[in-house]
């Protein structure tokens, strides 16, 4: 574990110290969970975007999903929701 000093502002205090005492943790254990969820979550979304950058990039390209992959992943899709309705 590392140290880190993290000045909040006055409001941000305030909500950190009222969640920490609802869910009966510390609110640096709350703190750190927060900060590590963001974290995740801006991966995911650098991930999504990385993919979509790709996926434009090589469309209309040898690279680009096959046509008959796609039509049968389309069939595939609307089965699986006739079988839910």
């Amino acid at each position: 574990m590392k140290n880190f000093h993290l000045p909040l502002p006055e409001g941000t205090y305030a909500e950190l110290r009222t969640e920490a005492e609802r869910v009966q943790l510390p609110a640096t254990t709350v703190a750190r969970e927060a900060i590590a969820f963001w974290l995740r979550a801006r991966k995911k979304v650098e991930r999504q975007n990385a993919i979509a950058a790709y996926a434009a990039e090589m469309a209309g390209t040898a690279f680009d999903l096959d046509k008959s992959l796609e039509a049968a992943a389309i069939e595939q899709l609307a089965k699986l929701d006739q079988d839910t309705k």
